[in-house]
């Protein structure tokens, strides 16, 4: 047997097993199923094997037996002995009646006849998919409904099926056969339409899809041995014309054998009959007579059709159609599952991206926070070096002022002390040499101060230069983070010269001590050259009886004078002392 009648056959037996199921547990009592298999065997042609059913559904198995469990027994010793030549009608009637009790209510508005609902149920069962629970797809809804509307002669109201079919489609599934009879009988899509005529369509929509009826009708024959013209009903299948008495097709007055070597033509009128044509057939030749042009156009048509099918070994138009639709539904599902699985890889994909991007964004926030984190303890530490050179400069300048001033009380005193100096110049001559010394080392001693006002100017312009670079730096951090990277690199340059320059404000302060350190001594020395000058005044105050001050002078290796008198080191010194601080200077600015 072929799979499209065994699936064919399948489900009226699914609807029966259904409905013998009365706890829906999916299980049937052995005892149901023993008179369902021997009435399928009966209907179905096939012969009937007592010992068989007995051991597959043995008394000394437990419980009910399920689908899945019934199904081995179904297949093997049933559907696969079934030859096709069985009524089919007679076998979808027996299925019916097992589920019509169960599940049939008698109270839609069009469908009061069980045979309209067993039609209706049929044509469900051959338009459903072949999937359990059985349903009917919109696209056979559709289908179905155009053709029965067009059977009853209405028009086709596409909007008003494209509203209910949003609604079904948010169901998410089709109609079982019991929702589609409902929908039928209640007449949605065939309004002001009575029974009879409903009626009328459902049989001739069942006769086409299911009896396999391409064209049927009255038309005359003539007979083989009287040669007289009888009307008789006509009805064309897929290999075959049948002809009975009436359409009631109760009595069968013979057939017409169809194949591919079969052929019809057009007869020219004859012995008072119009309309005629003819089919040769096998061994007879058959005239017909239809009762217009139309008719005859119309049968000649379908029969040739019929026959070129026949040839190519092709299924009736109906049955190739509903191939074509299940082709191209599972085409579009096969389409939908790839898109929707290429959908859900996209979405996997770009979950994962969402994944790296957060734990990017996260790491970049904590980058930056600790960044952030590390420019506030540096910013924070400069601003504590920053308060710490300004109070350093500030007791710097308070001592500098310090020192002038005690350096500018010198002074006037040294100019009193140098007046009178002046007066005994002429009696003293010795004081003189010593004065000249001290007019030296005083104006030695100008030369370290201004050297270290020169250190101290460029002490303050690299304080100059460090603030800029402290501004820039603070500009620096108002940069976007997207230049971040970038300015960190510019600052962590910028730092370096910054620690060069502190280093050379280091060195700054080294020499600038240094050069106190000096001063002190050359005020040390001031020193002594005074008190030996006071030893003198002591001196000329015993013999002049006036006090003057007298600094000690020496011929042998005579010193510098400066403002304030002798200096207390030579010219000598002094010179070295230069190329030093020379030689460290150009050291700290390389």
């Amino acid at each position: 047997m072929g799979s499209c009648l065994k699936e064919e056959l399948l489900k009226p037996i699914w609807h029966a097993f259904t409905a013998l199921d009365v706890d829906r547990s999916g299980k049937v009592s052995k005892s149901q199923l023993k008179v369902l298999s021997h009435n399928l065997c009966t209907l179905l042609n096939v012969p009937h094997d007592p010992v068989a059913l007995e051991e597959h559904f043995r008394d000394d198995d437990e419980g009910p037996v399920s689908n899945q469990g019934y199904m081995p027994y179904l297949n093997r010793f049933i559907l696969e002995k079934v030859q096709g030549n069985f009524d089919k009608v007679e076998f979808n009637k027996m299925c019916w009646t097992l589920c019509a009790k169960k599940n049939f209510t008698k109270n839609t508005l069009l469908l009061t006849d069980d045979d309209d609902a067993f039609k209706v149920w049929v044509i469900f069962n051959f338009l459903s998919e072949d999937k359990y629970p059985l349903v009917i797809v919109p696209e056979e809804i559709e289908y179905l409904l155009k053709k029965l509307t067009e059977a009853m002669g209405l028009g086709w109201h596409q909007e008003q099926f494209e509203h209910y079919k949003v609604i079904l489609d948010a169901n998410g599934k089709g109609l079982s056969a019991w929702e589609l009879i409902e929908l039928i009988g209640s007449g949605q899509f065939s309004k002001g339409i009575d029974r009879q005529t409903v009626s009328m369509a459902i049989n001739e929509v069942f006769n086409e899809l299911i009896l396999d009826v391409l064209k049927q009708g009255y038309m005359w024959k003539k007979g083989h041995r009287r040669k007289n013209w009888t009307e008789r009903w006509f009805v064309l299948k897929p290999n075959i014309i049948s002809y009975y008495v009436s359409e009631d097709l109760k009595d069968k007055r013979g057939d017409i054998a169809l194949n591919g070597n079969c052929t019809v033509e057009a007869l020219p009128d004859k012995d008072g009959k119009k309309c005629l044509f003819l089919i040769n057939s096998f061994e007879k030749c058959f005239e017909i007579s239809a009762s217009d042009k139309k008719k005859k156009q119309e049968w000649i048509q379908a029969i040739q059709t019929t026959v070129n099918l026949l040839r190519l070994n092709s299924p009736p138009p109906h049955k190739e159609a509903r191939q074509k639709r299940k082709a191209l539904r599972q085409k579009l599902q096969a389409e939908q599952e790839e898109l929707e699985k290429q959908m859900k890889e996209l979405q996997m994909a770009n979950e994962n991206k969402q994944k790296e991007l957060e734990t990017v964004r996260k790491q970049l926030e904590e980058a930056a926070a600790r960044a952030s984190e590390e420019e506030k303890k540096r910013l924070q530490t400069q601003m504590e070096l920053q308060d710490r050179f300004s109070l350093e400069l500030e007791r710097e300048k308070m001592v500098r002022q310090k020192m002038e001033e005690q350096v500018a009380q010198k002074s006037s005193e040294l100019e009193q002390y140098l007046l009178r100096v002046k007066e005994l110049e002429e009696m003293y001559k010795q004081l003189e040499e010593a004065l000249e010394d001290e007019k030296q080392a005083r104006q030695d001693e100008e030369t370290v101060r201004r050297l270290q006002a020169r250190l101290l100017e460029e002490e303050s312009a690299k304080r100059a230069e460090l603030e800029k670079w402290h501004l820039e730096q603070q500009q620096t951090i108002q940069v976007t983070e997207a230049e971040k990277q970038e300015l960190e690199n510019q600052r962590m340059m910028k730092e370096r010269a910054l620690q060069v320059a502190m280093q050379q404000l280091e060195q700054l302060e080294v020499d600038r001590k240094q050069a106190l350190e000096q001063y002190e001594e050359v005020k040390k020395k001031l020193e002594v050259a005074a008190n030996k000058t006071k030893s003198w005044k002591d001196k000329v105050a015993h013999h002049e009886g006036l006090i003057r001050l007298i600094e000690p002078g020496s011929s042998k290796n005579p010193h510098l004078i400066t403002n304030w008198g002798p200096a207390a080191f030579t010219k000598a010194e002094l010179e070295q002392r230069e190329k030093s601080w020379k030689g460290k200077r150009s050291t700290s600015e390389q």
